[in-house]
């Protein structure tokens, strides 16, 4: 089996290193997703520009977090969905609309129940989205600019989901009382 190194700023390969110090000068440290993608810094750079952008995105921040928590819960990334289930909780959103994003559940609130489920749509589909779902999209008060903006967290998100499969990324400390285990992973878990 492979290894993939967990990077430091002292063993990160030198075009990762100023990206890692931006990141451990705005968050306090270098999460392990970071600290992994370092490993290609062109793949650490892609991560962290897609992710800024969806922070300039029309969505507002809870929004955001329903879209990656959405997509992170379809690709099982047990690292995103423990993570951003605590910055959903930071952006606004309540317990019960977490634990239904991570489960695939309906959210109780419409507008929000929209978004998730066209962004599941996208991301299940391929962007091949079934007659009727871009117009319920808009209907509940979206976009078609805001439909676009979706493929830059889809984006991001497959980047991080998939490297964090690829290099067994473990949880950063604050991710403990948001640990969540895919669905397909919890009978072996469970025995």
């Amino acid at each position: 089996m492979a290894h993939f190194p967990t990077h430091t700023a002292d063993t990160a390969p030198e075009a990762a290193r100023p990206t890692l110090a931006a990141i451990k000068a705005g968050w306090g440290f270098v999460p392990n997703l970071h600290a992994g993608l370092a490993e290609a810094p062109v793949a650490l750079e892609a991560y962290g520009t897609l992710f800024d952008m969806v922070g300039r995105s029309s969505f507002t921040p809870a929004e955001q977090q329903i879209a990656f928590l959405t997509v992170s819960a379809i690709h099982e990334c047990e690292y995103c969905v423990s993570g951003h289930s605590m910055l959903a909780g930071k952006a606004g959103l309540d317990a019960r609309s977490i634990a239904a994003l991570r489960e695939g559940g309906a959210l109780p609130d419409g507008r929000q129940q929209a978004l998730r489920a066209f962004t599941a749509s996208l991301v299940l589909n391929r962007g091949r989205v079934p007659p009727g779902e871009v117009e319920a999209f808009l209907a509940a008060g979206y976009t078609e600019a805001q439909a676009l903006e979706l493929l830059v967290v889809i984006a991001a998100k497959t980047i991080s989901n998939y490297a964090n499969h690829l290099a067994g990324t473990k949880l950063d400390g604050f991710m403990a009382k948001t640990a969540w285990v895919a669905p397909s992973r919890r009978a072996k878990v469970a025995a």
